[in-house]
């Protein structure tokens, strides 16, 4: 059986080495395994949760799809900027619209611990950023903790491998030649 992979491109941008990055994945991937990709870009949806958890609010059919797509993989992988810190605004949004309570959890009775509906699962992110090289790691801090730990694990996913590449501003067409070349690895892989 092929491994099955959902390969998501964060970068709200249309035209962003993300979206190179993911393409070089999704490309290698494809040989191997079964790929479906989604780039954020081209999702069109209400990124804001506007009721909270308060009343349900219509999933656009993209949401509908990435919902879909997110239960039919075994291996997630999102390649995502980081900005100011933080994930891009409608990255967040689409985590908000689609990990929904009884989607990708669920509470019982009085317990404040989930059942996690999406066990069994992997992942990987990808994440570029600006600062030079001695700040990556403090940079992508928040953003693995936000979508690695508070995201992805909340549901079942197991820990997250991480890749971080950067200073993407200060970068030789060496570095991003190395990035690639990592990259397509992971995808021939399925890593």
């Amino acid at each position: 059986m092929t491994k099955k992979i959902l390969v998501l491109n964060g970068n709200p941008k249309s035209n962003s080495f993300g979206q190179h990055l993911a393409d070089i994945y999704s490309c290698e991937a494809r040989e191997y395994f079964e790929v479906r990709r989604f780039n954020l870009s081209d999702m069109t949806f209400n990124a804001n949760l506007q009721y909270g958890y308060n009343a349900a609010q219509v999933l656009e059919p993209d949401l509908v799809d990435f919902q879909k797509a997110v239960l039919w993989a075994e291996h997630i992988v999102i390649v995502s900027p980081i900005w100011w810190g933080g994930l891009p605004a409608k990255l967040k949004g689409l985590f908000d619209r689609t990990f929904l309570p009884d989607f990708s959890f669920r509470y019982e009775k009085d317990n404040p611990v989930p059942v996690q509906l999406l066990s069994g699962k992997t992942s990987r992110l990808i994440l570029t950023m600006d600062m030079p090289a001695q700040h990556v790691e403090e940079q992508a801090a928040p953003v693995i903790a936000q979508l690695d730990t508070y995201t992805l694990q909340f549901c079942g996913i197991q820990k997250a491998q991480i890749n971080l590449f950067g200073s993407l501003l200060l970068a030789t067409p060496f570095d991003k030649q190395k990035w690639e070349g990592s990259v397509k690895y992971l995808g021939s892989k399925g890593l």
